[in-house]
């Protein structure tokens, strides 16, 4: 058995593991991390997340844009858009990919290590690889093994041809006619928006009557407006209860208000969330303490019930995110080197969240239903965005903008836009919220023309 010795391990080659990797190997310390696939360096978000579907999501715009010009779209074109806009996605995951990888192994002091690793115990891992088992023995530990998708039980789904997850959806080369999305959460949207406008016929799902639960009552119905509006098709409080794959595709059979009904469908995206990627890590022969959902226990400063041992991005649970992933590298860096740092998840910035349906639902901070629990005394200020200048320039009209701003500070609590630029303008939200920057002082600013921005004058000044 090939052994190793080394400061630092680190499982898992995603947005925190590869960050604490350069850094670390920068700053002279020895590095292993470890990473089960050789298509997953850099992590979900690279390879199967956030820039590949965003890939698709500009894509689909740029063909739903065609029917503006009044250009004829065909089922023969709208397979073949699907497919170039397939093409370009695996080029850019491809090249992404390489990138990552070589930004960590050409650093000296830095090991990337092929293969599956698990605890022996609190200092020891075994990499199983394709040949043999290695073992690597470090003084510190990082976890970031990330989230897996969640697939609830359906009878048949296992062995059907047609069911697929987030990530493996993303490998499909022919466009389907029929799409059904069991789940209306973000990645369900995210999929149902741009397969609509790819040309899909697009059914959602959803086991309850809930639709954005969390937001306003108003604003979560614009946002399902619209995706009726693109031509997408909701079933609520259907529970999904079998499939059976046929000759064109899958039959779907869900229970619905008390009575059954069955869908023919070319494909299913099971989009019913993500759990934490624990359960062959043998953490309990390192004494590492997990979750009720299996997400490894972590303190503040993202230690687990192992001092030495750190848990970083979706595998501690919380929220699944590609930027929270980055900021648990600021919290973790500082202990791994030795040194004094005040910032951890209790000191953590608020933090604004975009779900890329079209156009962009974005939001941080309070909404009113939030601010009213909290008992804030506040004003709000909603507008449309079709009174945007830029908007009209792009023909991106739809959606609207709503800020929140406590009377007593004149700062903001937050904030949801539902507009083309959305995912871009609330970071600017975000920056006054974290810095106690008062509305007024983005009510003044002087914002270049024409640009979506400058609609915060407009609608600051209503408060």
């Amino acid at each position: 058995m090939n052994k190793y010795t080394t400061d630092v391990a680190i499982i898992g080659f995603g947005k925190a593991g590869k960050t604490l990797a350069g850094a670390l190997a920068k700053k002279g310390q020895s590095v292993i991390i470890i990473e089960e696939s050789t298509e997953m360096y850099g992590g979900t978000c690279i390879n199967v997340g956030c820039l590949p579907t965003k890939s698709l999501t500009h894509s689909a715009k740029i063909i739903e844009q065609l029917s503006a010009f009044g250009i004829e779209r065909t089922a023969e074109t709208n397979k073949r858009f699907f497919k170039q806009a397939m093409d370009y996605k695996t080029e850019l995951v491809t090249k992404l990919n390489k990138k990552n990888y070589h930004k960590v192994a050409d650093l000296d002091n830095a090991t990337v290590l092929d293969g599956f690793a698990h605890f022996k115990d609190d200092h020891t891992l075994l990499v199983d690889t394709e040949t043999e088992t290695l073992q690597v023995t470090a003084a510190k530990i990082v976890i970031g093994t990330g989230s897996t998708a969640f697939i609830p039980e359906i009878e048949n789904s296992q062995s059907s041809q047609h069911i697929y997850t987030s990530e493996e959806i993303l490998e499909l080369t022919d466009l389907p006619q029929k799409l059904g999305i069991i789940g209306a959460g973000p990645i369900g949207l995210e999929f149902a928006s741009y397969f609509a406008e790819f040309g899909s016929e697009v059914t959602v799902y959803q086991f309850d009557d809930s639709f954005l639960s969390r937001e306003d009552t108003d604003d979560a119905k614009a946002v399902l407006d619209r995706l009726e509006e693109l031509g997408v098709t909701f079933e609520f409080n259907a529970q999904a209860k079998s499939v059976e794959d046929t000759n064109t595709g899958v039959r779907l059979t869900v229970e619905q208000n008390g009575g059954v009904k069955m869908a023919e469908l070319n494909e299913i995206l099971v989009a019913t969330g993500r759990i934490p990627n624990t359960s062959k890590l043998d953490v309990e022969k390192a004494s590492v303490v997990l979750g009720e959902r299996g997400e490894i226990k972590v303190n503040k400063n993202l230690q687990s019930s192992v001092e030495h041992i750190w848990a970083v991005g979706d595998v501690k649970g919380g929220p699944q995110f590609t930027y929270i992933s980055l900021d648990d590298y600021r919290i973790v860096l500082p202990q791994l080197l030795g040194q004094e740092s005040n910032y951890n998840l209790e000191t953590r910035r608020v933090y604004p969240t975009a779900t890329f349906v079209d156009p962009t639902f974005a939001r941080v901070g309070l909404n009113e239903k939030e601010a009213t629990e909290a008992g804030k005394n506040y004003k709000a200020a909603k507008m449309s965005v079709s009174s945007v200048p830029k908007a009209q320039v792009l023909r991106e009209t739809s959606g609207f903008l709503k800020v929140l701003v406590e009377v007593e500070t004149d700062f903001i609590l937050g904030a949801r836009f539902f507009s083309h630029e959305a995912h871009e303008m609330i970071n600017l939200i975000a920056l006054a919220i974290n810095e106690n920057i008062s509305y007024k002082n983005l009510r003044d600013g002087i914002y270049t023309h024409p640009t979506m921005s400058e609609a915060l004058n407009d609608l600051l000044e209503m408060i």
